[in-house]
Parts: C-alpha cells; structure tokens; sequence
C-alpha cells in the first residue's frame, strides 16, 4: 500500500500503510464491469480484469477490513457493448445472492459489514439489500454502511428513502450506521442524455453522498490511484507514474454534490495549475462522467469513513 503523495505543488513524499492486524469488521466488495471474455456473461475464471479492479477499487479497505470480493458472472464488456440482446441479467444477481448467503453461513460470525460495490457491482448490491438485508432485520443490525457508487440509488424527493430502499437511509455523518453512501462523479454538469445522475422516477431524485463532507458543502477529496496498470480493459492509472504502487493526490482536488435540472452528481474540480493538474479521461465519453473514476477520486475518504463508522458500530456493543 505505499504511495508516491504529490502535493499541490508538485513536491514528492512516501506514505507507508499496511491492512488492519485484527480488523473488527468486514467488507463485501462487488466489482464493476470489467470482464472482456468474449461473452455475453462472464464464466467464474479469476482473470487480471477481476484481480486488477479488486487491487484498485477494494484493497485499501483492508485497512479497517476483512474483505471479501466474490467472483459472479457478470454481464462483460463484449456483452455490453455487442451482444446485449443476449445477456443473461439474471445471472449475476443469482450468484452475488449465492455469494452473499455462503459468506453470512461460512465468514460473517455476526459481524459487521460494509457492501461495497461500483457500476455494475452497485446496482447489484441495490437489488440485494432491497429483497435480501432490508427484509431481515438480524442481518440489516450488521449493516455498517453500503458504499454504492456509479449506480444511481434514488431517494424520494425531500427524503433519504422511498426509492431504491426503504429502510437503509443516506449517510449524513461518519458515525451514521446502516445507511449508504452514493454519487456519480462529473468534472461539468452531466448532459441532458447522462446515465448517470438523472432518474426518470417522478418525484425521486438520484442520491449524492460527499464523502470528504457528508454534511453538505465542498471539501478536498483524499484520491488514491494505481501507479501502474493491472489488467484488464479498463485503465485506473495516471500520469506521472510512480515507482510506488500507489500515487496519492490529498490536495488540489475538490468535491461537492452539485443539484442543477434534475441531476444531482459529484461536481469534482481541480485547483492543480500546470503541469500538476490531473489528467482525468473521458475514456468512455461525456455521458459518463469521469465514471471509471468514482472510487478512486474519494478512496481514501471512503477508508477514512469506514474506520470511522466501524469504531461507532464497535461502540455501541
């Protein structure tokens, strides 16, 4: 977990971490969209794309986790973006349900657990809290928080429920439990065609969670990327490398949750001047934001709530 830290200026230091010796909860990680088997689903082979975005997105949470990223057969790239007439969506959810119900049988031992899931792994962590940890109560107790990013959880308007879920409410501070935290991240206001940060729901609204600030306003977001690439067709990486495994960026970036015609998203901007600002790329074009981002823009506030959250569960007995 060492990190090459760029400060706003530019200036150079090392940061050394290391996962949590007895961590007292766990982590349930579903990733993203990331297989390019040449499919419409995806098989249960562990190839790079799944160890890659597992290293990128999940393992810094071993620093106040135990974390657990099951395998699915999720709907690949291929599938996405040519055989869509031919996934299988109901496969995915069907193993990440078998996932969930082996690792509360054979792991939990009554445990406290964050969800963590992006895009893909978001959407599907939706559905399981909504028919699965929403409807039991002794398995909702142990719910820390639901990180939910890229996945559009919508809420009632002048609510933190009534849409995607009923019972699991918006984060509102590091010490909230059972509650989640979401949002899309755009650098400009998402187009009117967006896929994320819109909702076509009367009377809901697409959740935004800011969490360098979860009480509302803007703050500096604590960024982690990978220095390196790690397999896969999606690219975390920035420039400059780093002999690090880790380039960290704890200044320079802002966030805040932006609410402007109906979208509500993460406006992330950055205060960087040349040549130390980040290169962000749309990769994926402008109705995606800075989408492939999301997690790693915040990760290392995401880790900073968890531990936070995890000593408030721990505390209450």
């Amino acid at each position: 977990m060492t990190a090459t830290t760029f400060a706003a200026d530019g200036a150079k230091t090392v940061q050394h971490a290391q996962p949590a010796s007895d961590p007292k909860i766990d982590c349930f990680y579903v990733y993203p969209t990331v297989s390019n088997q040449p499919t419409p689903n995806a098989n249960l082979k562990i190839d790079p794309a799944e160890i890659g975005v597992a290293i990128a997105q999940a393992s810094r949470f071993s620093q106040v986790c135990n974390v657990y990223a099951p395998m699915y057969r999720q709907v690949t790239v291929f599938g996405l973006a040519v055989l869509r007439d031919k996934v299988n969506r109901t496969i995915p959810y069907a193993d990440v349900v078998k996932a969930w119900n082996d690792y509360l049988t054979r792991y939990n031992n009554g445990r406290g657990v964050v969800l963590i899931g992006h895009s893909q792994g978001a959407f599907l962590l939706e559905q399981l809290i909504a028919n699965q940890i929403e409807k039991n109560e002794s398995v909702r107790r142990r719910l820390v928080s639901a990180i939910l990013l890229g996945g559009n959880v919508t809420v009632k308007d002048g609510s933190d429920v009534g849409g995607t879920f009923q019972k699991v409410p918006a984060c509102h501070s590091d010490h909230d439990l059972g509650c989640v935290l979401a949002y899309s991240s755009f650098d400009n206001p998402p187009p009117p065609i967006t896929l994320f940060g819109r909702t076509r729901s009367a009377g809901q609204h697409v959740l935004c969670t800011n969490p360098a600030a979860l009480g509302g306003g803007s703050a500096t977001l604590d960024a982690y990327f990978p220095s390196r690439r790690l397999g896969g067709p999606i690219n975390f990486t920035l420039k400059p490398l780093a002999p690090t495994p880790w380039l960290h960026y704890p200044e320079g970036l802002t966030g805040e949750c932006k609410s402007v015609t109906g979208a509500h998203w993460l406006q992330v901007d950055d205060s960087r001047t040349q040549p130390n600002r980040l290169v962000l790329r749309d990769s994926l074009g402008p109705t995606w934001g800075l989408h492939i981002y999301d997690v790693n823009l915040t990760l290392g506030n995401l880790v900073d709530v968890a531990r936070s959250q995890a000593a408030a569960y721990a505390a209450q007995g």
